[in-house]
């Protein structure tokens, strides 16, 4: 397990900033621990972690350690970034922009599906088009995270099967891949 490259750093937290803006910085220096929290790498996949727990870590082979810490997603070949659902516990409290699906939307949007505007209840003001979100259910239970397909504005003017909301992971891929989300 390795820290990240000042280049990994940035995308990854290009990435991050998508789906939290400003609030990045809790996550780095969160304001009731007094605790400081650090990215680490091991194959391909970034861990978010605290750095005692990180630091305890250096003491077991690379190839014994199969995890530490939230798991925030892996780099590709191509060296992109791409988030995970494990993140997103970490994502959704800090989330700028949010949307609140129907319960008839739920189980579409957790089986992969986009989110159409007929089922959406409520969303973020100022939303822009492309931008990262973190979609909730109606009981404010986060479900997943995904690209806005419209602006706000935009959105309201479509029609009820025109899609609002790419999904990007949903906490359906915990069935859905449990044979690969995990492995190295």
């Amino acid at each position: 397990m390795r820290a990240l490259t000042e280049e990994e750093t940035k995308i990854v937290f290009q990435k991050l900033a998508n789906y939290t803006g400003r609030s990045l910085n809790q996550l780095i220096q969160p304001p009731d621990d007094n605790e400081r929290y650090v990215f680490r790498v091991q194959g391909s996949r970034v861990y978010y972690v605290r750095l005692s727990v990180a630091n305890l870590a250096t003491s077991v082979a690379r190839d014994n350690l199969l995890s530490l810490g939230i798991c925030l997603g892996k780099f590709t070949k191509t060296m992109k970034f791409r988030l995970h659902i494990t993140a997103l516990d970490l994502i959704a409290p800090l989330a700028r922009y949010k949307v609140w699906i129907k319960p008839n939307g739920v189980q579409p949007f957790l089986y992969g599906g986009n989110i159409v505007k007929a089922h959406i209840l409520r969303w973020s003001e100022d939303c822009p088009e492309h931008s990262g979100c973190v979609v909730f259910s109606q009981d404010d239970t986060p479900l997943g995270f995904g690209i806005s397909a419209r602006s706000t504005a935009e959105a309201r003017k479509l029609e009820p099967t025109a899609i609002s909301v790419f999904n990007q992971a949903d906490v359906g891929l915990y069935l859905r891949e449990e044979d690969t989300l995990f492995t190295t």
